[in-house]
């Protein structure tokens, strides 16, 4: 039953891209771009804000000057962050009743999305001096992490109940991709641009016993790359 959960919108998605690829009246005049940028990421998650940099691909096939379907990948550097935590004594005979500690944490993040672009302001292939467009776009992403998480000291889970303990994790989650963007023509088919991207999970978070909040992650990124129009 999890599994249908976690699935669903994307099939949903990709039913929808596949007919709608098939029903294009000619693919043969479909233009493509590939656009690469450089990303600053941060995670909007109390207790679990960081700052990382990043680098992102996309590869979009235009199906019309104003519509288009895309493919992105994006990796992050680490983001590191600390929390200050009180483990606390599951029986009143223990000394001491409460332990304080530390938790560092770095988390990497990386993330293939799938989605549709479409152009609010200009088209993809403006070209002329004062053009600018601005777009949107939509799609699902699979996000893999990473997170370690070092404590400064490591209580007795017999004798203590820890809110977060220390060790190592991998996780995959489902997000729902949103972005907005604006770019500029800088030469024939060349296109400076600068976009502004949202992730937000649309699955639980499967490894609980080393964050403070299991909601992770939801991060903005504002990017500034290069597109060109083949």
């Amino acid at each position: 039953m999890q599994k249908q959960s976690i699935f669903f919108p994307g099939k949903i998605f990709l039913v929808s891209l596949a007919h709608l690829l098939l029903t294009v009246p000619s693919l043969s005049q479909v233009r493509f771009s590939l656009a690469s940028d450089v990303a600053l990421q941060h995670n909007l998650k109390k207790q679990q804000r960081f700052w990382a940099i990043g680098h992102t691909t996309n590869i979009i096939y235009h199906l019309s000057k104003k519509d288009g379907v895309y493919g992105s990948f994006v990796y992050f550097s680490n983001g590191k962050f600390t929390n200050r935590l009180t483990a606390v004594a599951k029986s009143p005979a223990t000394i001491p009743q409460q332990i304080n500690y530390r938790s560092d944490v770095r988390m990497w993040l990386k993330q293939f999305s799938l989605g549709w672009k479409k152009y609010l302001v200009g088209t993809a292939d403006a070209n002329a001096d004062g053009d600018w467009n601005l777009y949107t776009g939509a799609g699902f992403g699979v996000v893999f992490g990473r997170v370690v998480n070092q404590l400064s000291v490591s209580p007795d889970t017999t004798l203590y109940a820890i809110p977060v303990r220390g060790g190592n994790a991998n996780f995959k989650r489902l997000t729902l991709d949103l972005s907005l963007g604006v770019e500029f023509p800088i030469g024939t088919d060349v296109y400076l641009y600068s976009e502004g991207r949202c992730w937000i999970p649309t699955t639980d978070y499967p490894s609980k016993h080393i964050l403070v909040n299991e909601n992770a992650p939801l991060v903005a990124m504002l990017g500034i790359g290069i597109r060109v129009l083949f």
